[in-house]
């Protein structure tokens, strides 16, 4: 299987879709953590769920997904950029224990919130946020659209620990393009057809012949995915900063230097004791050793 997403269109309707597929990527993040098998599903499911929305509002930054969840699971966090590169962690409740069998997405994360961040290179960043309302990652995704793009969307999404994939159909408002008013009503129907293991088996081109063949789909060139992180030196100083000088100082005097670890890919990063003051001045402090 190859770590891409796919797009295409029903011509002479406006509705488009997306196709993505993973593999390496999802078991690069895998392979960082040791998080229980309900979990990496689910991750799963968020990594393409990532995928899909980068690709869909064109974003030229960073999106990002939260989960922040009142359950066991109380936080599931992914991001995508325009590069193709994904990333994301799962963080357990401590005190929680995950019920032995769980059914569902809300068996694990119980009550709380669906997070989407847009974090442009240019511009302002925007923040939508829906209720924890349905049963699955998909319908609260399918939510956001509807209450906060107005925009008609489906999604399938699908992760067995070692795959995972999705597909995302929607309808544009531009109803000029469209010339066949049953469009959105039969694409949705012949898609929910679709079984877990045919979107998590099939090749991209496979799938779409299986689904549409009696239809006129235009087919765009793929594009590749793969894991990726975004931390740096200036995020980590970032970071730093926020704590505090007093904090930072502490820690310093405690330890005789900062150590710290990024959740995303285990990248261990170490600041000098003079590297941290120089921060905290202000001056351009020698970059930390990248362990």
């Amino acid at each position: 299987m190859t770590d891409q997403i796919q797009r295409f269109l029903f011509e002479r309707t406006n509705v488009r879709g997306e196709i993505v597929t993973l593999e390496r990527a999802y078991a690069d993040v895998l392979d960082r953590h040791a998080y229980p098998p309900a979990v990496n599903r689910l991750l799963g499911e968020l990594l393409a769920a990532v995928a899909l929305l980068t690709d869909t509002v064109k974003l030229d930054g960073v999106l990002s997904l939260e989960v922040r969840g009142q359950g066991a699971l109380s936080l599931l966090m992914a991001e995508s950029n325009p590069g193709g590169e994904l990333r994301a962690i799962a963080r357990l409740d401590d005190d929680a224990e995950l019920p032995d069998a769980p059914s569902g997405f809300r068996d694990l994360v119980g009550d709380g919130q669906l997070v989407i961040t847009l974090d442009p290179r240019e511009g302002n960043r925007y923040q939508g946020i829906v209720a924890l309302d349905h049963d699955s990652l998909a319908g609260c995704l399918e939510a956001y659209f509807a209450q906060s793009e107005q925009l008609p969307t489906r999604l399938w999404l699908a992760a067995d620990g070692q795959r995972a994939g999705g597909l995302l159909l929607q309808r544009l408002p531009d109803e000029s393009l469209n010339q066949d008013d049953d469009a959105w009503a039969r694409t949705v129907h012949l898609a929910e057809t679709l079984g877990g293991d045919e979107l998590l088996g099939l090749a991209q081109r496979d799938l779409l012949y299986r689904l549409y063949h009696e239809e006129r789909v235009r087919v765009f060139e793929p594009k590749a995915l793969r894991f990726g992180c975004t931390c740096s030196r200036e995020r980590i100083a970032q970071a730093l900063l926020s704590l505090g000088a007093e904090e930072v100082r502490d820690i310093v005097a405690e330890q005789g230097a900062v150590e710290t670890q990024c959740h995303f890919c285990h990248s261990r990063y170490h600041f000098g004791a003079a590297e941290v003051e120089a921060l905290l001045q202000g001056d351009d402090a020698t970059p930390p050793t990248l362990h």
